[in-house]
């Protein structure tokens, strides 16, 4: 198990800031926001995962360099498993040991995990469900890979965020990838870092690799999940969302200032089930 010391090491070994610079359309990866049963108990598996505990508006927060975990308390209905959102990965330096030190704490993971596939070492689960896959670091296209050309690793310390893995029917893999293409100005690109034989479709937001893989059946919405939706930082998210809504996208909650106490926020769906919370000063927090 980790010690007290090479858990406080990590804030030495971390870039200050926890969210990355915005693309073009000023959009960035921002939150994954969990449903838990035990606080305490979530917090420790992220915490032995390499994350930082914080609160942002009384909500308790796992930060990592390239996104915010949120914990809100509650009965998920479900793990990530069988949903939109399979699973989120992250960069180690040594999944090796990140594998050892979880499996010494009683985490639950998949029989393979720990034994390396080109760049990954397998998944790992939260209390409540949510698969986590280690990224080797030093193999991976690491979010920011263009077509065929793996790209550095962005690693400057212990972890960061690598992607965000979605399950669809094979008729709309093609669709997603250009949906978030065009409403968050994602770079689509055929990732060649991969546990399967086959290329998987995916797309870049900074600090995220969007990843869009075939469904063997009908993915379940992500809302009232373990992840229950996840979020991107966007730069004058007021007039994004006027914009978003002139080209016809629907939001379940509009544009509000005052809705969240330190940050502004709207709440929309993607086609496929997907619930998204944009944000606008999650990165000055």
């Amino acid at each position: 198990m980790m010690t007290l010391v090479s858990i406080l090491s990590l804030v030495v070994l971390w870039p200050s800031a926890q969210l990355h610079s915005p693309n073009e359309m000023g959009v960035s990866m921002g939150q994954v926001f969990t449903i838990v049963r035990d606080v305490e108990t979530t917090e420790r598996f992220w915490i032995l995962m390499g994350g930082i505990p914080l609160k942002v508006d009384g909500v308790d927060v796992i930060k990592f360099p390239g996104v915010l975990i949120f914990l809100r308390t509650g009965e998920p209905s479900g793990g990530t498993t069988g949903t939109v959102v399979d699973h989120i990965g992250f960069h180690v330096p040594n999944g090796e040991e990140l594998v050892a030190n979880l499996r010494a704490a009683g985490v639950k993971m998949d029989s393979n995990t720990g034994t390396r596939r080109k760049s990954t070492w397998g998944n790992v689960y939260s209390p409540d469900g949510v698969k986590v896959e280690i990224l080797d670091s030093t193999r991976s296209t690491a979010a920011i890979g263009t077509s065929e050309v793996p790209a550095p690793s962005p690693l400057l310390g212990s972890i960061a965020s690598d992607h965000i893995h979605f399950f669809v029917p094979e008729s709309s893999l093609a669709e997603i990838q250009a949906w978030y293409a065009k409403t968050f100005g994602a770079k689509a690109f055929v990732d060649p870092v991969s546990a399967s034989s086959d290329a998987v479709r995916a797309d870049n937001i900074p600090g995220v690799e969007l990843k869009f893989s075939k469904s063997p059946d009908s993915p379940a919405p992500t809302k009232g999940r373990a992840v229950d939706h996840i979020g991107f930082e966007v730069k004058n998210l007021e007039l994004f969302c006027k914009k978003l809504e002139a080209s016809g996208v629907t939001f379940d909650l509009p544009y509000s200032k005052t809705r969240r106490e330190s940050y502004a926020s709207a709440e929309l769906v993607d086609p496929w089930g997907t619930s998204i919370e944009l944000t606008e000063g999650l990165n000055k927090l």
